[in-house]
This record gives C-alpha cells, sequence and structure tokens, in this order.
C-alpha cells in the first residue's frame, strides 16, 4: 500500500457494523493498514462526524470512556487536515466545479490537501478522478 489516501467517514462507521461482516472486515482493514503504514489520513470533519455518529447512532452508542480512547488510538494519529480559510475555499471551488454539496466537497479538499491518490468512501461515485484523486469504494462488488 504505497499511495496515500484519505478515509472518509463512513468507513469508520462500518468498522464497527457488525451486521454486515464483510464491510466490517473490509474498513477494519484499512484502517489497521493506514495505522501501520502511515499513508491513510482523515480530516477534523472525519473526527467530527464519526464521534457524532459513534454516540448518538450507533446500535449500542460508544460510551464517553471508549469514544476517548478510539479517538486517542486510531482517529488522532490518522489526522492531518484542519480547518483553514484554504480548505474552505477549496471545498467552494470543488462544490462549484463538480457539484457535490459543500461537506462532501470538504471531504475531497482535505484529500486533495494531503495529496491524496484515493479516497475510499462509499458515499461518492467510484472510479471517479478528481484532479490526481481516484475515489474507491472498497466495498464495491
Amino acid at each position: 500500500m504505497n499511495d496515500r489516501a484519505f478515509i472518509d467517514t463512513n468507513i469508520f462507521v462500518c468498522s464497527f457494523d457488525a451486521r454486515a461482516a464483510e464491510k466490517q472486515q473490509t474498513a477494519k482493514k484499512i484502517i489497521h493498514d493506514g495505522l501501520k503504514y502511515h499513508n491513510c489520513f482523515i480530516s477534523y470533519q472525519v473526527v467530527q462526524e464519526f464521534l457524532n455518529v459513534a454516540s448518538t447512532k450507533f446500535e449500542t452508542p460508544l460510551k464517553t470512556e471508549d469514544s476517548r480512547l478510539y479517538l486517542n488510538s486510531v482517529l488522532t494519529p490518522l489526522w492531518r487536515v484542519y480547518p483553514s480559510s484554504e480548505l474552505y475555499t477549496s471545498a467552494l471551488e470543488i462544490s462549484d466545479r463538480y457539484q457535490y454539496s459543500f461537506y462532501d466537497s470538504l471531504i475531497l479538499a482535505a484529500a486533495s490537501e494531503i495529496s491524496a491518490d484515493i479516497l475510499y468512501s462509499e458515499d461518492f461515485q467510484h472510479g471517479q478522478q478528481i484532479d490526481s484523486l481516484t475515489i474507491v469504494n472498497p466495498f464495491r462488488q
């Protein structure tokens, strides 16, 4: 795994979903490999979205201490993109050019900011190229 990758929130959510065992294992492998090889990254938005979903929408929501442990052991080591005016400007340009929502465009702008080759997500069009970024749905059959 030599490519630089950005991991979207849905990958983290799937890593907790035992109802979809194959997706869960795929998601866990992406996260594990990203931590092991230091080549997968996330933004503040992914941290916020995941912690919100994990604490409010999981079948069994994560307790505060479990969320804190996950934040410190998984999310923080992958976190590379922070809010900035440049990030927001880039997101606005991406939204205008590709007609994605602003929040989806923030994900794409963050991936671009770290010069990612791949965006792992099931929420975008698999195989789409956004400049040098390729969108990959790792759950696609």
